[in-house]
């Protein structure tokens, strides 16, 4: 970013990992930020995401950026703008409602999301290893939340489904 302040650089060893450690701090509108690379970071699936999508990112040039849409044509002038101009014409004419549960929803809501029959999908659920099935209900259900947190940042990046 040319116009953002050249971060302060540190690189330490780290006898842990036996490997290099770089932080980055800079101060933005009084508040200090930093950004720590370190073995465990650059070796996390997160971070193998992130360099995947940074690459898909850096396919895309340099701004400006053109964006057209049914005939429609509109100048992003950089990448946050584009970002934000995808998300928006993606999200029009969508209402997005969350909900804990089934229980707090109106009839037509249920009617609408989950008991017509023209639009619900059933799914036969068969447990060919019932003791791995009940193993993992009881990591995902369970009163212990560490081995949840675990499972989750273990498969965080296997999820093909994603109710959100």
């Amino acid at each position: 970013f040319p116009d953002e302040p050249v971060p302060d650089t540190t690189i330490t060893w780290d006898e842990e990992s036996a490997a290099y450690r770089v932080q980055f701090a800079r101060l933005k509108e009084g508040m200090q930020s930093r950004l720590i690379l370190d073995m465990p970071m650059v070796t996390s699936a997160e971070y193998r995401e992130l360099r995947a999508r940074g690459q898909a990112v850096k396919r895309l040039g340099l701004p400006p950026y053109r964006l057209t849409v049914k005939e429609q044509t509109r100048q992003c002038p950089s990448i946050s703008e584009l970002i934000d101009m995808v998300k928006a014409l993606g999200q029009r004419g969508l209402s997005i409602q969350r909900y804990k549960g089934l229980g707090e929803m109106n009839p037509e809501q249920l009617w609408e999301t989950t008991m017509d029959p023209t639009k619900r999908v059933l799914l036969q659920v068969t447990l060919e290893n019932a003791y791995t099935a009940e193993e993992i209900f009881s990591i995902l259900m369970g009163e212990q939340v560490e081995p949840r947190r675990q499972f989750i940042e273990q498969h965080a990046l296997e999820v093909r489904n994603l109710d959100i």
